[in-house]
């Protein structure tokens, strides 16, 4: 399918910038507008977003510009791009500029959500480009593998990851404690774990990071803990420099984050669990054993 270019240049201009749910939602529209987007005012803009006109000056500034005006004619520069065939000075209701590529036949160009979706694939892609050096992910899991009991960490947005990627590792690994709740109660658990004989500390720290996340990983340092982290980026506030880091972006394209490249890294990281536990396949043999013995699943 062809996809539309002003879109795309669009998403590049918003792509690595931290925007708050409303900020994405106001960046999601300029989207589907395409290269209308450079010829609204910041009240249309805010009208068609369905946010207030504040919030409109507040994504410019967010994105590093001094007011609307001044993102409004940055994107009238980046939609006029030289060597872009599409790119001529489209007004607002226009058609097509003189000399725009043509779309394929029966191929109508991506919507905002396909363009969400592509996005998102090429974060795999980079993330298959990371793991061609295999080295820092095996030295994860002989780690992981080998910290009894060990403490998986994920707060907020993380959660989930967290737990899904507990869920799978209790099953291969002997004592996994899901560390999903912040809160006073978090540095205890923490201490529990490093006296029961944990060595290392896996977290996922997914944006917006909470400030908690921040303090448990000092706590876990503090008291001796390897820590390997699964962030978004080499840059993030949570990491130092001791810390294993396995990057691995979000999708910013829609209003809320999309995690799929840190959901596959885990189970990468599972897999080289597995590979340093010798007794991880007779135990998926005994729970798969028990499961048919319950009747747990219907295939």
């Amino acid at each position: 399918m062809q996809v539309d270019t002003a879109s795309m240049r669009l998403l590049a201009l918003f792509e690595g910038h931290r925007l708050t749910p409303t900020q994405r939602r106001i960046a999601h529209c300029m989207v589907r507008q395409g290269s209308e987007a450079a010829f609204l005012s910041s009240v249309e803009l805010a009208e068609l977003a369905g946010v207030s006109q504040p919030s409109v000056t507040r994504f410019a500034v967010a994105l590093g510009f001094d007011g609307y005006p001044a993102l409004r004619r940055k994107l009238r520069e980046t939609l006029r791009a030289p060597g872009d065939p599409g790119a001529g000075s489209t007004a607002a209701g226009a058609g097509p500029a003189q000399g725009a590529e043509p779309a394929e036949p029966d191929a109508p160009p991506l919507n905002a959500h396909q363009q969400a979706v592509h996005a998102e694939i090429a974060h795999l892609r980079r993330l298959a480009d990371l793991l061609a050096d295999a080295g820092p992910v095996a030295e994860a899991g002989r780690r992981l593998a080998a910290s009894r009991p060990l403490p998986v960490l994920g707060l907020r947005a993380a959660a989930a990851q967290a737990r899904g990627f507990s869920y799978f590792a209790a099953k291969v690994h002997p004592d996994v404690r899901v560390l999903d709740e912040g809160g006073t109660m978090l540095a205890d658990r923490l201490d529990a774990a490093v006296a029961a004989g944990a060595t290392e500390l896996l977290c996922f720290a997914l944006p917006r990071y909470p400030a908690e996340v921040a303090e448990a990983l000092d706590v876990a340092r503090a008291a001796g803990l390897g820590v390997v982290i699964v962030a978004d980026g080499a840059f993030v506030p949570v990491v130092q420099s001791g810390d294993l880091l396995l990057p691995a972006a979000v999708g910013r394209a829609l209003t809320f984050d999309t995690a799929c490249a840190p959901m596959m890294l885990g189970r990468v990281l599972l897999e080289t669990m597995c590979d340093a536990l010798p007794q991880a396949q007779a135990r998926l043999e005994r729970f798969d054993a028990r499961a048919a013995e319950r009747g747990l699943f219907l295939d």
